[in-house]
Formats: structure tokens, C-alpha cells, sequence
């Protein structure tokens, strides 16, 4: 169960590309862009700068094609909660330092600093795709433009895939690829932009949460 959360977080920095195939998540590409491209990254950039607090549903899909569902809150920089529907035990919290991953059915919590993840696609307060060192390449499909990234600048290759409405530009998916290479999609939707959330979404989990053993 685990796994469900540690997938938004792309595994952390462990190497993630063993045996994927360029197929499934490009190189980094050696060609230069063209003007539409630059154009296009910096609209994207501008987007995610313009989000401040985001509010929605999620559908994540495992590679074994099994689905689970819950809501998210965003609030930049670096305020991160995903909430698993039952029976998924999993929460995930991000307070803008460190990243906590409680599981109420084996009554753990793991904590990891957020500096350490890929986190900062999506919760920087300042966003420019075009000009990160994370950038590997972007391309076109069905009405959407995809942005393909990589976690750390020791990846050759790409990891993660940001997947954007256009041509009126918003988040609706990304892919990650695991250790195996094998891929998990999380998609998002009901997007509610400039919500209200309470501080007390961010604050991390402790054990008390768990109340007394039973």
C-alpha cells in the first residue's frame, strides 16, 4: 500500500529508468527549439505560476491497472496533501520542508525532506520549465501538450510526463516510471483553483492519529 503514495513522489531519488524503454519516455533531446516551442513552455511556466491553492480529485492508475481515488490540496510553495478514499490507509502530507507518508494500517510514518524530491515540479513558488535542468523535451497528442521531465540531472532520460489541456492550459495528468520501469498514471480532475484551505491540511501526521492500539 505504500506504493500508492510514494508514486507522487516518483520514488524519491532512487534510480528510476532501469530497463525502460525509450518508447514509453524520451531521451533528452539534441535538437534545438523552435520559437513556438520556447512560446509554449514559457504559457505552461505561466500557468503553474499562477496557481496559489488548487483543490481536486484524483484517479491514480497502477501499473497492474488497479485504481484508487481521493481528493488532493495544493497551496505554493511546497504545501502538498493527497488523501486516499478507503480502503487505501495512505496519507500524504507536505508542509513545505518535509514530505510525511502515513499509513494507518501498518502505523507507520515516513518523512522525507522535500528538497530531496521532484515535489517541485508542481510546488515551487516560481516555475520555468524551458530554462530547468529537470526539462528533457516536450510533444503534442490528441489536443494536449506533454511535457516530459526527468527527477534528478543524473537521469539521460525522462521519468515523469506532465500532461496539459490546450490550447486554455491546465494539469489534468502525469506518468512515472518505477525502478522496474514500469508506469503509474495519476489524473486529476474537478480542478477548483484560488480555493480556500485550511492551514490545518498542511500540518504533518503524527502517530496520535492512530489513536490506541487495538
Amino acid at each position: 500500500m505504500r506504493r500508492f503514495a510514494l508514486v507522487l513522489l516518483v520514488a524519491f531519488s532512487t534510480p528510476l529508468l532501469m530497463g525502460a524503454s525509450d518508447s514509453v519516455f524520451p531521451s533528452i533531446r539534441t535538437r534545438t527549439m523552435n520559437q513556438a516551442d520556447r512560446d509554449e513552455l514559457d504559457a505552461i511556466s505561466a500557468y503553474l505560476n499562477s496557481i496559489v491553492t488548487l483543490k481536486g480529485g484524483f484517479v491514480q492508475i497502477a501499473p497492474t491497472g488497479e485504481m484508487s481515488e481521493g481528493t488532493f490540496y495544493l497551496s505554493k510553495p511546497g504545501k502538498l496533501r493527497f488523501e486516499y478514499n478507503p480502503p487505501v490507509p495512505t496519507l500524504l502530507v507536505a508542509d513545505g520542508r518535509t514530505v510525511a507518508v502515513a499509513n494507518r494500517q501498518l502505523r507507520t510514518i515516513d518523512s522525507y525532506p522535500l528538497f530531496e524530491t521532484p515535489l517541485s515540479l508542481i510546488l515551487d513558488k516560481r516555475i520555468d520549465i524551458r530554462h530547468s535542468p529537470q526539462f528533457v523535451s516536450m510533444q503534442h497528442q490528441q489536443g494536449s501538450v506533454v511535457v516530459n521531465m526527468r527527477s534528478n540531472q543524473a537521469h539521460s532520460k525522462a521519468n515523469i510526463t506532465l500532461v496539459f489541456a490546450e490550447p486554455v492550459y491546465e494539469l489534468r495528468r502525469w506518468t512515472v516510471l518505477d525502478n522496474q520501469g514500469l508506469a503509474t498514471t495519476v489524473a486529476l480532475r474537478d480542478l477548483q483553483p484560488g480555493a480556500t484551505l485550511a492551514d490545518s491540511l498542511f500540518v504533518l501526521p503524527t502517530k496520535a492519529m492512530f489513536g490506541p492500539k487495538r
